[in-house]
C-alpha cells in the first residue's frame, strides 16, 4: 500500500499517469456519475456544479471555508498514509482525533491565562501524545497478538466516543448548563484566524474559520515527507510496507515498525483536533470529528499516500464541503443528503474503484510506445 505501490502498478507508462493522470481520471468519472444523479432529479447538473464551485473558490470568505476543512482532511490524510505505508489500514481516525482534542482540552483548560504562542507547543504535544495513546494498544494488538488493525481501530472508535460522552456529560461539563461541553477558552488563548494574522500586516481580508492550524498542517506534510523518503525510519516502514518476509531478511523489525507507524499515525490524526478545538470551537464537545477521520481514507487514496497529492486532494474534499453547502442551500431539491452522495462517490472512484481505469490507461500507453518505436 506504499505510495509508489500506485505508480508500480502502472509499468510501461510514465510515472505521472499513476500519481496525476489516474486520479484526474477517477475523480471525472465521480463528477459524471454525479451529473447524472442530478439529473435524474429533474435538475441542471452543469448549473449546480456551478453552484459548488463558487460555493467553494467564487469569494474570499468561500475560499477561507474550503481551507478550514482543508486543514482537517490533511491531518487526517497524512495519518492515514503513514500508516498504508506500513501496510496498515488505520481506520481509527475518528477515535484518534477525538482523543487528541481531549489533550488539547487538558492543556487549555487549566493554561490559558497563557498567550496562544505560548500555548500552540503545548497543544501540538498533548494532541498528538494523545492520539499516539489510542493507536497504541491497536498497534501492539496487531504486531504481538496478530489482532487485525481494523477491527481493532473500528472498536477503539466507538470506545472513544463512549469515552468522551462519559467526561462532557460527567466530568468536564461547564457548570450551570445542559450541553455537554467545557466552558470556552479565553479568548487570548485560542489560535487566530489567518484574517487576523493578514490584518497585523496591514491586508483586509474576509472573517472565516481558517486558522493557524492550517499552517502547523503544511509543516507537518514536510515533516511526514522527509520521515518516510529521507529517514532509516521511513525506509523501514515502507519495506515492511512491501514486503514483511524481505524486512526480516534484511534484519528490520515489523512488529516495530508497525507500532512506530501507528503511533505516527495516531499523532497526526490526533493533531486535528487544534483546528477544531483549539480553533474553531473554542472548547471541547462531542462529534467535533464529524467523519474526517473516515473521509481521511479516501484522501490518502486520492492523493497517493504522498503529502504533496494529500494537500491537493484535501482541497478537492475541503471544496466539496463548502461548495456542497452552498449548493443544498441554492438548489433546495439537491438536499445535504444529496450533498453527501456527491462526495460518497468521489470517495468511490478515488476508493473502492480506484484502479478501475488503470488497465485501459496502460493499453493506451503501451499502444503509444509500440508506435512510436
Amino acid at each position: 500500500m506504499a505510495g509508489g505501490a500506485a505508480a508500480s502498478g502502472m509499468q510501461g507508462a510514465p510515472r505521472w499517469v499513476g500519481t496525476v493522470l489516474l486520479p484526474l481520471v477517477n475523480l471525472l468519472a465521480a463528477l459524471i456519475v454525479s451529473g447524472l444523479v442530478i439529473l435524474a432529479i429533474g435538475q441542471d447538473p452543469i448549473r449546480a456544479m456551478g453552484i459548488l464551485v463558487n460555493g467553494a473558490f467564487g469569494y474570499p470568505e468561500a475560499i477561507g471555508y474550503t481551507l478550514f476543512y482543508t486543514t482537517n482532511f490533511i491531518f487526517t490524510g497524512l495519518a492515514v498514509a503513514v500508516a498504508f505505508h506500513c501496510g496498515l489500514f488505520n481506520i481509527g481516525g475518528e477515535g484518534q482525533a477525538t482523543l487528541g482534542g481531549l489533550g488539547v482540552a487538558l492543556v487549555m483548560l487549566p493554561l490559558d491565562f497563557l498567550p496562544w504562542w505560548a500555548l500552540l507547543p503545548l497543544a501540538i504535544l498533548a494532541s498528538m501524545a494523545f492520539g499516539a495513546a489510542w493507536a497504541a494498544i491497536p498497534a501492539y494488538l496487531q504486531a504481538r497478538r496478530g489482532s487485525h488493525i481494523v477491527i481493532t481501530t473500528i472498536m477503539f472508535n466507538f470506545i472513544a466516543a463512549t469515552v468522551m460522552v462519559y467526561l462532557l456529560v460527567n466530568v468536564m461539563i461547564a457548570p450551570g448548563q445542559m450541553s455537554p461541553e467545557t466552558r470556552r477558552f479565553a479568548p487570548d488563548a485560542t489560535l487566530p484566524l489567518l484574517s487576523e494574522v493578514f490584518a497585523w500586516m496591514g491586508v483586509k481580508v474576509p472573517r472565516s474559520p481558517v486558522n493557524l492550524s492550517l499552517v502547523v498542517a503544511l509543516i507537518a506534510c514536510i515533516g511526514v515527507w522527509v520521515l518516510i523518503w529521507r529517514t532509516r525510519w521511513g525506509y523501514e516502514i515502507r519495506t515492511v510496507g512491501q514486503n514483511q518476509q524481505a524486512a526480516v531478511y534484511a534484519g528490520i523489525s515489523p512488529a516495530k515498525n508497525i507500532v512506530l507507524a501507528m503511533l505516527i499515525s495516531g499523532a497526526l490524526a490526533g493533531m486535528m483536533a487544534l483546528n477544531e478545538i483549539m480553533g474553531a470551537n473554542e472548547r471541547l464537545l462531542l462529534n467535533f470529528s464529524a467523519g474526517y477521520g473516515f473521509v481521511g481514507i479516501a484522501v490518502a487514496l486520492m492523493g497517493r499516500n504522498h503529502p504533496a497529492g494529500i494537500i491537493l486532494a484535501s482541497l478537492l474534499f475541503g471544496a466539496l464541503y463548502q461548495g456542497g453547502a452552498d449548493l443544498a442551500f441554492e438548489i433546495p431539491a439537491i438536499s445535504k443528503e444529496m450533498v453527501i452522495v456527491i462526495q460518497g462517490l468521489v470517495i468511490l472512484f478515488a476508493g473502492a474503484l480506484e484502479y478501475m481505469f488503470r488497465p485501459h490507461l496502460l493499453a493506451l500507453f503501451r499502444r503509444r510506445t509500440a508506435a512510436a518505436g
